[in-house]
């Protein structure tokens, strides 16, 4: 599994919340989009936000570059400060 990982300064709380209602009106990623799962982090005290993109495989992330290279600035959160592009090597989760 890959992850795109995202951050963004600048971020206004109430646009992260829009978009999360839009997204939860979507049935799907956007066009060209061939992620398989996603994660919204939001620091309201620093005004940032961590976006997590998750995808099957390295190819799948690069496909969808272009995709995210062509949204305009008002479909994020906020000023785009940094893009990794890592390998999820363990994921951990505790009950």
């Amino acid at each position: 599994m890959h992850v795109r990982v995202v951050r963004f300064t600048d971020v206004d709380p109430q646009r992260v919340e829009d978009m999360v209602a839009s997204i939860n009106e979507a049935e799907g990623p956007p066009p060209g989009v061939k992620a398989t799962g996603l994660q919204i982090l939001l620091d309201r005290d620093q005004g940032t936000s961590v976006v997590l993109q998750f995808f099957d495989s390295a190819e799948d992330m690069q496909a969808s570059e272009d995709a995210f290279n062509a949204m305009d600035a008002s479909d994020t959160p906020g000023t785009r400060a940094s893009v990794d592009r890592t390998e999820l090597l363990r994921e951990l989760k505790m009950s």
